[in-house]
Order: structure tokens, then sequence, then C-alpha cells
């Protein structure tokens, strides 16, 4: 056994002292984009499932929570999740994920599918197609960004996004919508999954989830309106697959910024078993069912890679600060 499994093993035993490992991705892209050059393309996602498949017992999610509680899990356990429904989760992650021979959990925000666009990519993608070589937005307190280069988009975005991320919601999708108008770009409508999608993943072995209709903030969103983006994205992945969906991620998932205590109590009575957040950390015996953490390092190395798992095991089960180890 290698020095790092030893270390995992250590970290994250069998039995009643595990620790439960839950990797999040959202994309997978088929090639580099020299928009986002950090994020997780084809190549390098096959290569960190090696990684993964090389040192730890991955489990479906259901799976794992219930051997949690029950004091049955494996040592190294971990769980592979996705959120949103990008269209590239079918396309790319899925043929990649059954090489390996690996189930991963797609959490779907069920407002975006067939043909539906989450406001974040809006803005992206209008800031990347804009043919002009300044994107005048100051009508909308926005400012004026030249876009030009790479260098020029991705400062601009950085900006733009900043500035919109925790408007209320119909104020968001307005505000993207006025910046795309005002970009003059053509915006794809192939981003998100279509519904026969969704189905193909399931009936390839994967686990569906919901993550709410409109992905809003649930922290600054009404109790009744929070309740029924909750709900009712359930019971569209429901009729959807002809059979009960069970597990929730909290849109954004900063506990506290994004959701609070509330929230988790309304997905547990909604009848959910168990439900993600974006915190850093791995789940433990003594974790709420509805508030377990997730993580994933994004180095390229393996070792740094690995490194940084096991930092996020012995860090604990909250929030955590994982000091840089470089790339």
């Amino acid at each position: 056994m290698s020095a790092l499994r030893i270390a995992l093993s250590a970290l994250s035993p069998a039995g009643a002292r595990a620790r439960l490992s839950v990797l999040i991705f959202h994309r997978v892209l088929p090639s580099p984009d020299p928009l986002f050059p950090s994020e997780i393309d084809a190549v390098g996602f096959d290569r960190m499932l090696g990684w993964v498949k090389r040192w730890f017992h991955v489990l479906p999610l259901d799976e794992a929570v219930q051997r949690l509680a029950c004091g049955s899990l494996p040592a190294r356990a971990a769980a592979i999740t996705f959120d949103d429904g990008y269209a590239d989760n079918h396309t790319v992650a899925l043929p990649i994920l059954q090489r390996h021979g690996l189930r991963a959990t797609f959490f779907i925000a069920t407002g975006f599918l067939d043909g539906g666009r989450m406001w974040n990519d809006t803005l992206i993608e209008a800031v990347r197609r804009c043919p002009l070589p300044e994107l005048d937005l100051s009508t909308l307190d926005l400012g004026r960004h030249a876009v030009s280069s790479v260098t020029d988009k991705q400062a601009a975005l950085g900006a733009i996004i900043r500035a919109t991320k925790y408007l209320p919601l119909p104020q968001r999708l307005e505000t993207s919508r006025a910046v795309a108008e005002l970009a003059q770009a053509r915006l794809p409508d192939d981003l998100m999954m279509r519904s026969s999608q969704v189905r193909a993943m399931h009936q390839g072995g994967m686990q569906i989830g919901a993550h709410t209709v409109t992905h809003p903030i649930l922290a600054r969103t009404a109790p009744e309106e929070a309740r029924d983006e909750i709900g009712r994205s359930r019971e569209v992945l429901q009729g959807l697959l002809g059979e009960r969906v069970g597990l929730f991620a909290y849109p954004n998932g900063k506990p506290v910024t994004d959701y609070q205590p509330e929230h988790a109590a309304m997905v547990r009575a909604l009848g959910f078993d168990a439900a993600v957040s974006t915190a850093w950390g791995a789940a433990t015996s003594a974790t709420d069912p509805f508030q377990i953490p997730r993580f994933t390092p994004w180095d390229r190395s393996r070792w740094r890679f690995g490194l940084r798992l096991a930092a996020n095991l012995r860090a604990g089960t909250g929030p955590l600060a994982i000091p840089s180890l470089g790339r």
C-alpha cells in the first residue's frame, strides 16, 4: 500500500470513526477553455478519477450516507457529485465515469433543462461572444469594460459576476439579459441537459438529485418560495425518472451566506434523505445529514491533489481553509 493510501486510511478509517469525502464538480469541458483555464476538462477529469479510484472506496452518495449513519463505511470512503445539470455532464463526464466503473450523483436545477441557461452563463457567454472592443454597461451601473482580449474578458466577468451574484433573483435575471443585449451576443441554448439526457444519466447508473428550479440564493428567498423551489424541483425529477428522488444540494451551498438552518429543516420536512452543502470538510457520524460538506482540490499534480484531500480530511467537518500547495 502506498504511503498516501496509508495516510488516508489513518485519517478516514472504517467503521464508527469513518470520515466521508464528498467531491463536488460542475462542468467537465471537452477541451480546455482559454477564458477559464482552471475549469476541469476531459483529460484532467479522467486523470483525477484514476487517482480517486486508486486511493478511495467510491460509493453512491445515498449508500455512503446510510453507511456513515450506521457505522459500516469502508476506510477511505468517498462519493462524487455534480451540481447544476450541464450538458457536458452527459456528453463528457458520463463516459469517463463509466470507463472507470464509478457512479456519481448529479444535482439538477430543473428550470434550465431543455434549452435553459443559468444567469451566470448568460453573462459568461455574452462577454465571450461580444463582438465589440468595449462593453458599455454604465446604464446598468456596471461600468465600462474592455473585452478585446481573453485577459480583458476575464477581468470584465470577474467584476460583472461579483456585482450581480447576490441581487434578488428577478433583478439578477433581468440584469444578465440586459448585459447580453448590450453585448450584441448570440447566446447558446445547449449548455444544460435535455430531459432525455437526465434519463440517460439515470439509466447509465448515475444518481439524480434535486437542486431547486431556478437556483436561487435560498437565504435571500421568501420561505414559501424557497419551499416551492426545493419541492417542485424534486417533483419534476420524479416525474421524469418515474421514481423517488431523495437527495438535495443547496444552490451555491455556503452555510449562512447561501442557506440557513431553516432551509435544512425544510429539506428534512419535505422528506429528503440527505442534503449537501459546499462547506469544506469531511462528514462523520456526528454530521447533520442535511448539511454534508463537500470539497474538491483542483491541483494538476497527483501528489498535490492527494495531499490536499488528506488535508481536508484532517481539518475536520466544518468550513475550513486549506493552505495553498501551489501548482
